[in-house]
């Protein structure tokens, strides 16, 4: 008797688990521009997302450590009192791929977006903020104490 229930629940997940994979959104998944990530340079990776020059703001806040211990995993946050704001990107100068994160935003959004990066060396994290079609752009150096990426 223990048996069959056991098989019979045994059967039941699987089933259920089968129907949960199917039923997956499809469409809801982030846009990813692969060739912007893929780049090598700063600027190769501003020119595949579009970003022509940039202006140097004061309204753009790189919330980001001086030194960071671990540098695999670092929490920043870029705020900025800028209006109409499309884009929100993190670069890191000197990482393997600069890139690191890309956020497109709707209309009524808040100018804030917060998350982790993972560093290779010291070097400037640099946000840009695409608004009113135009670019602006803060950086801040950030000292790496250990090697993060690839190692």
């Amino acid at each position: 008797m223990i048996r069959r229930i056991f098989l019979k629940g045994t059967i039941t997940t699987g089933i259920v688990v089968a129907i949960a994979g199917l039923l997956k959104p499809r469409t809801a998944f982030a846009a990813w521009p692969d060739i912007a990530f893929s780049k090598k340079s700063l600027l190769e990776a501003m020119q595949a997302l579009g970003m022509t020059a940039t202006n140097e703001s004061s309204d753009i806040k790189i919330n980001a450590p001086k030194i960071a211990e671990n540098n695999a995993s670092i929490a920043i946050s870029i705020s900025t009192s800028i209006s109409d704001i499309e884009k929100i990107s993190i670069f890191v100068e000197q990482n393997p791929h600069p890139l690191v994160a890309s956020f497109n935003l709707l209309s009524n959004c808040k100018g804030f977006v917060s998350c982790r990066i993972k560093m290779d060396k010291t070097s400037d994290v640099v946000a840009v903020v695409e608004a009113q079609g135009k670019f602006f752009s803060s950086r801040k150096l950030v000292k790496v104490v250990t090697g993060g990426c690839g190692s």
